[in-house]
């Protein structure tokens, strides 16, 4: 969170003590304006560049050596202009600070400050002269979602609507809770299209998003003083928000000047589907095992000592074992074989000691990669299963190409079946990521929505509709299914793509489903898309929500002594219900 206060207040900021030496006001100091008359009525100040004088209170204080680049300061608040579409409050640009609940005069020049997007009026001061102790503006009340943030902006709010905590927003080494008003918010191209239709909705979103600054100084903090327990989760209500909006980092932030309520959002239960056949899907988060011997740490993307790798270990372990399913598709798996030492093997093993200590058959069983390519990419995708309900038939299969293997990762099919049921095929996947290195041409952000690579992977879903049409496992098969991590949400071009090409979402018809949280908006990066066949003997499936709405802070890294599925990875495992076996 960003500093801004260095110690807990309670009710009012606790600001410095130490006052700025007072400077006197000349004889020809500029004619007392409003506050209001300085922010104006426009997104800057239309007193740009000129000298004036204003009166009022001191609200928060800004004071850190790593703040914006020194932009230390104060909030002034003045008295009401009579104008709604004016601010009241102004921000002055000064290391020191009086103590909050001066009333004070202050002359200096107009300035604009760069906010990211916008930009937030200041005063750069000449002279000031304190008035005395004053009594804090009182709060305006917000009842409903404003249209514009700018004429509250510096100004002591107390919002009065329903606000959903939505995550955390970093920027640079520092972060805040971000909150939505209403409801939580969808990442735009999950459920509209990309281009015009996704700007739209993220214009909208912005609106409706607001970052809350608690003043620690840790950038993921273990307990946040104003909510007792720390950070709950994404989904969690606040009541009683209140503080001064300030404007940088391409939005509006809420000073807290006092301790809101939280209503926290429960953990779900283990979920439930029907069939008579499980598969599941889990991005494990760069599950790296070190030499698979106890050392070998720091790995190169995942655990860096022994105890945050155990940790991270049982909380997959955990999380497999509630699902309970036959079948699992993971990626991140770290790219080193099959062997006994590899991470695929530790995991195996760790699922089966799980089983052994609940009375469970001990019978997981990692599919092979003998005679199959899975590129040489750090990470891999794989899959395992419970041979005592599902056995494996034929042999495993691998697409690399030119694409696939150097940079979305090769797709792994595997021909199974349970009982005297048919044969069916599940393909584990993994396509390139959003970020953005390297990405040039076609590939490079276009603006629209669907972030670096999108031709990439629109490209991989096209080679991969074909791959399955071909019949890879040589099942003979018309029962398939995609699932994993395809790194594009659900109205993007590659996931378009594969369902014209037929492939049905297992998911559709889902009021919100989502699998990942980034910048405080919820989709799915996780799919899991059905051939026609095999959709019909869908019998449910479920997102289990342990990791995108639980805190960075329940992480593995943060906390290798938590129990539990929590926080095992930051995407949600998929679970799907199948009528597979024959009655």
């Amino acid at each position: 969170m960003r500093a801004r206060f260095p110690v807990p207040f309670a009710g009012l900021l606790i600001c410095c003590l130490l006052a700025p030496a007072v400077l006197a006001q000349p004889a020809d100091a500029p004619a007392l304006r409003t506050v209001g008359e300085v922010q104006g009525s426009g997104p800057r100040s239309a007193l740009l560049g000129e000298a004036v004088s204003v009166e009022g209170v001191v609200t928060a204080v800004m004071r850190h050596p790593e703040f914006f680049e020194g932009r230390d300061g104060w909030f002034l608040q003045g008295r009401s202009d009579g104008d709604p579409a004016t601010s009241d409050a102004v921000f002055v640009l000064d290391s020191g600070g009086p103590p909050v609940g001066t009333r004070i005069r202050v002359r200096g020049t107009v300035v604009e400050l760069d906010a990211g997007q916008g930009s937030m009026t200041a005063l750069r001061p000449e002279g000031m002269a304190p008035l005395g102790a004053g009594a804090l503006p009182r709060p305006v009340r917000l009842t409903a979602l404003p249209t514009d943030w700018e004429r509250y902006e510096g100004m002591r709010v107390r919002l009065a609507v329903p606000l959903t905590l939505a995550g955390t927003h970093r920027l640079g080494r520092e972060g805040e809770l971000v909150v939505h008003v209403g409801e939580r918010l969808r990442v735009p191209t999950d459920v509209v299209a990309p281009g015009a239709p996704a700007r739209a909705l993220a214009a909208a979103n912005a609106v409706r998003s607001l970052r809350l600054d608690d003043g620690s100084l840790e950038e993921r903090p273990a307990a946040v003083w104003y909510l007792p327990g720390g950070v709950p989760r994404t989904g969690s209500r606040l009541r009683g928000v209140e503080g001064v909006l300030d404007q940088r980092g391409g939005g509006y932030v809420l000073q807290l000047t006092r301790a809101p309520t939280v209503r926290a959002a429960p953990r779900p239960a283990a979920p439930k589907v029907g069939g008579d056949l499980r598969v599941a899907a889990l991005n494990l988060e760069n599950f790296f095992n070190g030499d698979g011997q106890g050392g070998g740490f720091p790995t190169p993307r995942g655990a860096r000592t022994p105890a945050e790798f155990a940790a991270q270990r049982d909380r997959l372990v955990a999380t497999l074992t509630a699902m309970d399913p036959d079948i699992a598709a993971l990626m991140e798996l770290e790219n080193d074989g099959d062997g006994p030492q590899s991470a695929l093997a530790e995991l195996v093993a760790a699922l089966n000691r799980a089983e052994a200590a609940r009375g469970g058959a001990q019978d997981w069983r990692a599919v092979p990669s003998a005679g199959v390519d899975l590129g040489r990419d750090a990470i891999r995708v794989g899959l395992i299963h419970r041979t005592g309900r599902v056995e494996a038939v034929g042999p495993a299969a691998s697409l690399v190409d030119d694409l696939f293997g150097s940079r979305s990762r090769p797709p792994l099919a595997q021909s199974f079946r349970a009982g005297d049921g048919p044969v069916f095929t599940v393909v584990a996947n993994h396509f390139k990521s959003k970020g953005c290195g390297q990405a040039a041409g076609a590939d490079a952000d276009q603006r629209d929505g669907q972030g670096c690579w999108n031709a990439t992977r629109t490209l991989s879903a096209q080679r991969l509709d074909a791959w399955l049409r071909g019949d890879p496992t040589g099942s003979g098969s018309d029962l398939a299914m995609i699932v994993g991590d395809l790194n594009a949400y659900a109205q993007e071009d590659p996931l378009r793509t594969l369902a014209e090409a037929g492939w049905r979402d297992a998911f559709a018809g889902q009021a919100m489903p989502y699998s990942y949280v980034y910048n405080g908006e919820a989709g799915r990066l996780d799919h899991a898309l059905l051939s026609p066949a095999l959709a019909a003997r869908l019998a449910g499936a479920v997102e289990w929500h342990t990791n995108a709405d639980e805190p960075v802070t329940a992480g593995y890294r943060e906390r290798p002594d938590a129990a539990g599925p929590w926080r095992s990875s930051d995407h949600d495992p998929l679970l799907l219900g199948l009528r597979l076996r024959r009655p």
